[in-house]
């Protein structure tokens, strides 16, 4: 007992002595002197954001963490992130997220629950360019004297009804020091189906007499109902499916840090098997989508210069990504998903749009295989404190591609869903089309065009909040107007897209 007082008086005498040596304490500040976060820091937020292809978005947002003692600052112990929001093109977000390198001990364990409603999702055909896309025939605006009014149709002709379930959970151990093991198990809900036109025009009732009014007419047929008619879509996906799956692989990473790096190389390779329930209204087995898919991403950040107190100014930074079916057969909608080992974003969709190919629309390359590319600059501006808290603005220029490796063969798609009936697209979109349409209103024949590589350019905005919090405004511009008819789309979104 005598032995553990005089150690506590010994210690309670150090105290004022290492206080007149005003020397910060272990585990104070980081390596560039700045204050470490420790315990647990957290705050609601609007979930205020904007996406071309989405719409304005409205809601509320927290992303709890815990730092501990903060020996492992900027790293997290546990993130905690829960989200519910809506949008004003009718996209809902509702989001719980969990993930953590410490709950058990030696493994990371990402958990993700998810309910993404969309009643109009991106629907532009197959196979990217060999897809023609008509600005027109959906370009509405509330001045008709703005709009080409002998060639609209309707604005949600490239729209059809999606609502995606998520419920997933990944782990990843250490085989030896960056080389990682990976596992995961889930499943992906689809309701799929046609636009409920009601539901959009909400209180307003469709005019005949006044077509170009905003209520949609509920007659029109959109190009999801002719991909129907013509044996492109079959009976056994239209409305979906349930597929729980399976995925293992392998990842390097050299990473300085997950949020924003400055420095090292990220790369997976894995697998995931999925399996098919039945059709999601329980009008059709989906049992034949029974598939495996490959995946492979490689990103690197090279750090290009460091200003004299050693804070990383201008980063280059490069992500490479393929997704390809290697066995099976994968229904239309699974298709624009991109599978990734661990969920960390609210959104894995391609190509097209804020979260794959920036400035392109979204889904306008829909094929059972894709490759892309994001290549950008990433210049920190400036950092900042507000109160306790660490901030920093960066502008990230920014040049994105993507192509489809693996198409559909379209022909095949129409014998099998018609059984025979018609051999070929072109049969079948003689024997069911308009008289006023031609073939080359809808698809490309020249067979380059599949393989043609869409590309896009920008710019990128970030605001900071310890080094974990990124807020993120993207303005990105198609190179050919068949992939956006728009001079550009804008997204604002949390975190770095790679």
């Amino acid at each position: 007992m005598k032995k553990y007082l005089i150690l506590l008086l010994a210690a309670l005498l150090a105290l004022p002595m290492a206080a007149k040596k005003k020397e910060p304490k272990p585990q104070e500040v980081d390596s560039l002197g700045r204050k470490i976060k420790t315990g647990w820091n957290f705050g609601i937020l609007p979930s205020i954001a904007y996406d071309a292809d989405y719409g304005f978005q409205g809601g509320v947002l927290t992303n709890i963490y815990d730092y501990g003692d903060g020996k492992q600052y900027p790293e997290y112990i546990h993130s905690l992130y829960i989200e519910a929001a809506y949008t004003t093109k009718h996209h809902g977000i509702f989001r719980v997220n969990y993930d953590s390198k410490y709950l058990i001990p030696g493994y990371r364990l990402t958990l993700d629950a998810t309910y993404l409603p969309d009643a109009m999702c991106d629907f532009y055909g197959f196979n990217g360019y060999q897809s023609r896309y008509n600005a027109a025939w959906s370009g509405w605006n509330k001045n008709p004297q703005k709009m080409d009014t002998t060639a609209y149709r309707t604005r949600v002709f490239y729209k059809y009804k999606r609502d995606l379930i998520r419920v997933a959970g990944d782990i990843e151990g250490t085989i030896y020091k960056d080389l990682k093991w990976n596992a995961g198990l889930g499943v992906l809900g689809y309701l799929v189906g046609d636009c409920d036109i009601n539901m959009i025009n909400g209180r307003s009732q469709y005019d005949p007499a006044k077509p170009y009014d905003k209520p949609l007419n509920p007659d029109e047929p959109l190009l999801y109902d002719k991909y129907k008619t013509w044996g492109l879509i079959g009976a056994d996906e239209m409305n979906g499916g349930w597929h729980p799956y399976a995925r293992a692989g392998i990842t390097y990473d050299t990473r300085d840090k997950r949020q924003g790096p400055n420095k090292g190389i990220y790369t997976d390779l894995f697998f995931t098997y999925s399996a098919a329930f039945n059709a999601a209204y329980g009008q059709q087995a989906a049992a034949g989508y029974n598939h495996l898919q490959f995946n492979f991403t490689f990103r690197h950040y090279v750090p290009c210069y460091t200003d004299k107190n050693g804070i990383n100014r201008i980063t280059f930074a490069y992500r490479l990504g393929l997704q390809n079916l290697i066995a099976g057969q994968s229904p239309f909608y699974m298709n624009n998903y991109m599978n990734a080992l661990f969920i960390q974003r609210v959104y894995y969709e391609g190509l097209g749009g804020g979260n794959s190919v920036r400035g392109m629309m979204a889904h306008r390359i829909l094929a059972n295989g894709f490759a892309f590319a994001n290549i950008e600059f990433r210049f920190r501006v400036v950092n900042f404190d507000i109160g306790r808290q660490h901030f920093f603005i960066g502008l990230n220029p920014f040049f994105d591609l993507g192509m489809v490796t693996q198409p559909y063969n379209l022909d095949d798609l129409v014998r099998r869903h018609t059984h025979g009936l018609y051999q070929t697209l072109a049969e079948s979109f003689d024997a069911n089309h308009d008289p006023e349409e031609q073939f080359s209103d809808y698809f490309s024949t020249d067979p380059k065009d599949i393989y043609r590589p869409h590309m896009t350019f920008g710019v990128g905005l970030k605001i900071g909040m310890n080094e974990n919090f990124v807020l993120s405004a993207d303005w990105g511009m198609p190179i050919d107007r068949q992939d956006n008819n728009k001079l550009a789309n804008f997204y604002v979104k949390m975190g770095y897209l790679f």
